[in-house]
């Protein structure tokens, strides 16, 4: 799925949004009890933010990053290498995030990629990811080239960051061992 918005821009300026699923795009299946993917909430978020920028958005799958598999990983490597944006944002589920980070970073070169995501769903209405999806485009912009991880306000260079399982918190990966 491809989605522009402010396409009149040049493409230097164009932001790319890769969406790849986790706890941002889940919907609660009330009678179930489950959580399930259905569609992406990017565009509802970038509405909603008023964001005015210029983004080509795409969908590469809709996975829980529990899940997600080395090939799912070369995916977003090649969609990466392949864009044409020299500004990439990278929407996540937080389990694995870290892991897809390093990845990125050992082989894309002369971007800038920030990945985010969300600890609670955007549907509960109460989730992290709005604000979180509006930190990544703003350090996408502005960070040198590397790949990044953008949760919280906070940011992360890929080589340096885990997520904290005790608080749920990302964190500098020196920060463990104090």
């Amino acid at each position: 799925m491809t989605d522009n918005i402010n396409v009149g821009l040049a493409t230097s300026n164009r932001i790319r949004v890769l969406i790849t699923g986790g706890t941002f795009d889940k919907e609660y299946d009330e009678i179930g009890g489950r959580l399930f993917f259905k569609d992406s909430h990017v565009p509802e978020m970038l509405r909603l933010g008023r964001c005015k920028l210029n983004l080509e958005i795409r969908t590469l799958m809709m996975v829980d990053s529990l899940e997600m598999t080395d090939a799912d990983r070369e995916i977003i490597v090649d969609q990466c290498l392949a864009s044409p944006e020299a500004c990439i944002v990278v929407t996540h589920g937080t389990d694995t995030m870290e892991v897809t980070a390093r990845v990125l970073a050992e082989r894309v070169t002369g971007k800038t990629v920030v990945l985010t995501g969300a600890m609670v769903p955007y549907k509960f209405g109460s989730s992290d990811g709005l604000f979180n999806l509006g930190s990544a485009l703003a350090l996408v912009q502005t960070l040198p080239q590397g790949v990044y991880v953008a949760m919280n306000g906070r940011y992360f260079p890929a080589e340096n960051v885990r997520k904290n399982r005790e608080t749920g918190i990302f964190e500098h990966e020196e920060a463990a061992s104090r």
